[in-house]
Order: structure tokens, then sequence, then C-alpha cells
């Protein structure tokens, strides 16, 4: 039987450490609030969410993976926008795929297939 080889926890850490700073640079330019925040990452306890942004430290997998889904859609937005402010506002304004809800109020469910359907969405409008 072979071993798995050890983590190593300083590349994770560096690698959780730039998510969670790519993660803060989006919630800045979607103007997000600290309680939308904490529940796109996944509903984490407050004084967690205010450690990884003090001291960074090593993110659940769940939590990479919204952050992985969020990224994308902002590129998208970016891809289909060719101005930065728009693609930024996109996320705001009411849409009726969604019944007139905003992809923001969409993805605020919590849930990650909420998330995961804003994503697919941008997709399928980019031909992707």
């Amino acid at each position: 039987m072979v071993e798995a080889a050890p983590r190593d926890q300083s590349q994770e850490r560096e690698r959780d450490r730039i998510a969670f700073a790519a993660f803060v640079n989006l919630a800045d330019l979607w103007n997000l609030t600290t309680d939308q925040q904490i529940t796109l990452l996944g509903s984490p306890a407050r004084s967690t969410f205010f450690k990884w942004k003090k001291e960074g430290g090593l993110l659940p997998a769940d939590t990479l993976e919204r952050i992985s889904h969020l990224i994308t859609i902002h590129k998208c937005l970016n891809i289909l926008f060719t101005d930065p402010a728009r693609a930024d506002d996109w996320v705001r304004r009411p849409n009726k795929y969604w019944s007139d809800q905003s992809a923001l109020d969409r993805m605020l469910s919590g849930k990650m297939a909420d998330i995961i359907d804003v994503r697919r969405y941008l997709d399928a409008q980019r031909g992707g």
C-alpha cells in the first residue's frame, strides 16, 4: 500500500491566503457587507472570518470552492461587459431568469448550488 505524501501546510496556507485576498478584493468591487461576505463564504463564524482577514489560515474545501466560483463569476462578467463598473454592477441588477431577483440575491441564499447556478448562467451567456 502506498502512503499519501505528507501535506505541505505552508503551501496550503499560501494558496488559501491568495484565494482569500482575491475574495476580499472582489467583495470590495461588489461593495459587499461583512454579513454578505460571510454568507457567500459558507457562513463561517464571524470570529473565524475576521481571523482569516487578519491572520489568514487554512480554509475549508467548501470555502475554497465558493471563492473559486465567485472569482469565475467575476471573470465571466468582465468578458461579457467591456466596462468593469458595469460588470460589477450587474450582480445587483434584477434578472428575469431569477424572477427579478439579482444574481447577488440568488447567491446570498447561502447555498453553493445557487452560486453555481449564477456561474452556469454566465457561462451560457458567454457561450461557454
